[in-house]
């Protein structure tokens, strides 16, 4: 991960904005069905507002100026080409219809989150 990534993250984190903060109260800490969420993650040139690793699937939170965004195609491409899929709302839906927002986002996450490799959960391959 490349250093000025992390440093453009981490200002993104603390100037969330009303959406992205309102969304991240019902993604952090597995609040959401159990699914492990991160916000404003480098993952390979871009940051993205959301992200579930153990479901490959990126959340983006838009406002106005995203419509017709070439910059978001192009890392858009680029996200499912490296296997995320990528799913993005407005900011009005999010603060006006968080609720239909979560049910819509459910349905693109797997029955349940899968176990924490780094927690040392999951199939282990024995070794004789």
């Amino acid at each position: 991960m490349h250093r000025s990534a992390v440093t453009f993250a981490k200002a993104l984190r603390t100037h969330s904005t009303d959406a992205e903060s309102l969304l991240w109260r019902h993604l952090r800490a597995r609040r959401f069905a159990g699914f492990k969420f991160k916000r404003q993650q480098p993952l390979g040139p871009h940051v993205v507002d959301f992200v579930c690793l153990g479901s490959r699937l990126v959340i983006e939170v838009d406002g106005g100026q995203h419509m017709e965004n070439e910059a978001d195609a192009t890392r858009d491409a680029w996200l499912r080409q490296h296997g995320f899929r990528v799913i993005r709302f407005w900011n009005n839906d999010v603060l006006q219809r968080t609720e239909v927002v979560l049910e819509h986002l459910l349905e693109h996450l797997p029955l349940s989150p899968g176990p924490s490799p780094a927690r040392g959960e999951g199939n282990v391959e024995q070794r004789p």
